[in-house]
């Protein structure tokens, strides 16, 4: 009787703990993986993503398959007004599996991104279209130099997902 009132009484402390943190929200840090993220959810859509260039990083809130949510801190790059996260691998990872974040996506494209305090609701899309990772690959390498060296020495490449708003 006593290990069941014990066993009881952890599912309880940890529902009450999700449930804390299901409200206060738990942002990813550095790189760190978070849980909910917090914030401002805006509703109206995004037709022209130009205003969250000044941002150095994004936030992404994925499904994962044990039904809580999993948040990165992830690098984008915005073209045409269109925004595109980024991610890079290194040659001897395979793509999407060697991430959490990536395979969630994979599975299920339905995220949450955050810039600043503000929250969208989108579907990341992998890009495969040559003529626009021709474009965008320049753009990365400029916002974040790191990315210009491993993908110049062939010892990384980089997965592009292009934010569609819901």
């Amino acid at each position: 009787m006593k290990p069941l009132k014990v066993f009881g009484s952890i599912i309880v402390c940890l529902i009450l703990i999700l449930v804390i943190l299901r409200i206060t929200g738990l942002d990813p840090h550095g790189r760190m993986p978070g849980l909910w993220l917090s914030g401002n959810l805006v509703t109206t859509p995004v037709t022209d993503w130009s205003f969250v260039t000044p941002h150095p990083i994004d936030q992404v809130q994925t499904r994962s398959w044990y039904l809580l949510p999993h948040s990165v801190n992830t690098n984008f790059v915005v073209l045409n007004g269109q925004v595109y996260l980024t991610s890079v691998f290194q040659a001897d990872a395979p793509f999407p599996g060697s991430k959490g974040w990536t395979s969630n996506i994979i599975r299920d494209p339905r995220v949450r991104l955050k810039f600043g305090d503000q929250l969208y609701d989108c579907r990341l899309i992998p890009v495969t279209d040559p003529a626009i990772l021709e474009k965008l690959l320049p753009l990365a390498n400029e916002k974040y130099p790191g990315m210009r060296k491993a993908y110049a020495d062939k010892t990384s490449t980089v997965h592009f997902f292009q934010a569609i708003p819901l």
